[in-house]
């Protein structure tokens, strides 16, 4: 009996190994990356010696591999650890994605069960325990492994836009409250102003060192896409022009590894549907529009709770008005939806900061303007459509039943919020 899937389930497909086109694949060797590598390398090195390395923040644009830079490093970790067993301690790293745990709670007891040697008794509940109870916990575990833990904190910015600067506090002061083992601190980060907004006493505790890593050029995505190509599509499927113009798309706009790869791959699959036995410059074309379409949905979902509540703010006060608005405005409309919410109300400063995070991203604009002798503040604009951002926001539960109770009520001087 014949099914709609037969079709492609029975042709040749352009494949080799689809997962190498997945911008979440670590290859064997990371292509122009040798510089950020033995920079990282140099400094964790203490730690197979057995003494306690820097703290180090890595900086860069999205698709900059700092992500895979970091992965590659904790897979030579493991390589080290299991070909010398003759080191003075033993070395653990532990990956957190602060997008998704993006708690305190959360990062504590996940970094807490990664060393976890009953998994159903010695289970720290993802919920319940007072956070210095995790606290706590975290650090036994730790002191019984009697070596160096060095924790990555991906994307954690958006864990200090989420619940503050609490974790790095926690794991900052931990090597002075551990006698037998040691802890390092890598944060990994889009936003390069984002330490400025930490806590002065936090800040210092960290002391941390920087890597920067720079945006790949046009000739460097190309020999990336092309390693990729090689492992991922069949010989004869795809040529250098191809990769060219993925490579020269992604360059002009910020040097973003992973949208070249993206590119390839959907070109590969859209080559795929139709039929096509070798990947065309119209497939690459069509994939951007594909890209393209649906990227300020994406990128506004996946926003932290806490700035999405800052982009509903000003998005209800653009649709209200109309004007440009400045910080306190935004602020203030922050303040009154994080209370209904019963959340934790950030700082002017730390609100201050996503506005600057959301213009980076293209959501917004925020430009800086002096108002004399009263100060300076940042004059904000949609960038984007207000009716399609709030139609984003509407899936995240939490905020489509608040938009739902505020609809039709004045907030705080608002101007007749019946818009929504």
């Amino acid at each position: 009996m014949e099914t709609i899937f037969d079709r492609y389930l029975n042709g040749e497909s352009i494949f080799r190994n689809r997962e190498v086109l997945r911008a979440s694949h670590t290859p064997e060797r990371l292509l122009h990356r040798d510089h950020e590598i033995n920079q990282l390398a140099a400094v964790l090195s203490t730690a197979l010696r057995g003494e306690t390395p820097s703290n180090m923040f890595i900086y860069g644009q999205t698709g900059t591999g700092k992500t895979a830079v970091a992965k590659y490093i904790g897979r030579e970790i493991d390589k080290i650890n299991r070909r010398d067993s003759g080191l003075k301690q033993k070395v653990t790293h532990i990956y957190i994605n602060c997008k998704i745990v993006n708690t305190t709670y959360g990062v504590l007891a996940n970094i807490g069960n990664s060393f976890i040697k009953n998994w159903g008794k010695d289970l720290i509940p993802f919920t319940g325990w007072p956070t210095e109870k995790v606290y706590d916990q975290l650090k036994q575990r730790i002191d019984q492994e009697n070596g160096v833990a060095i924790i990555f904190l991906d994307e954690v910015d958006q864990l200090f836009y989420n619940s503050g600067d609490d974790v790095l506090y926690y794991l900052s002061t931990m090597n002075t409250d551990l006698s037998e083992a040691k802890v390092s601190i890598i944060g990994i980060s889009n936003d390069l102003r984002f330490t400025e907004l930490l806590n002065p006493k936090v800040r210092s505790r960290l002391g941390e060192e920087r890597i920067t890593f720079k945006p790949y050029k046009a000739s460097q995505l190309f020999d990336i896409l092309a390693d990729r190509a090689e492992n991922s599509l069949r010989p004869g499927s795809w040529d250098s022009g191809v990769i060219n113009l993925c490579a020269a798309l992604a360059a002009e706009e910020n040097g973003d590894a992973r949208k070249a790869i993206d590119l390839l791959r959907i070109a590969a699959e859209i080559t795929n549907r139709e039929g096509d036995e070798k990947i065309e410059e119209d497939h690459v074309r069509m994939a951007t529009v594909q890209i393209e379409k649906d990227v300020v949905a994406e990128v506004i979902s996946d926003l932290p709770l806490q700035q999405k509540l800052v982009l509903l703010a000003i998005t209800l006060e653009d649709l209200s008005s109309g004007e440009k608005l400045i910080t306190g405005e935004v602020y203030r409309t922050y303040n009154y939806l994080a209370r209904r919410l019963n959340m934790n109300v950030l700082t002017q400063r730390s609100i201050s900061g996503m506005v600057s995070e959301l213009d980076m991203l293209g959501i917004i604009t925020a430009k800086l303007i002096s108002k004399g002798r009263y100060g300076r503040t940042k004059e904000i604009e949609m960038a984007v459509d207000p009716d399609l951002v709030k139609t984003v926001l509407r899936t995240d539960q939490f905020l489509n039943e608040l938009i739902d109770t505020i609809k039709g009520k004045d907030i705080d001087g608002w101007k007749q919020m019946s818009l929504i």
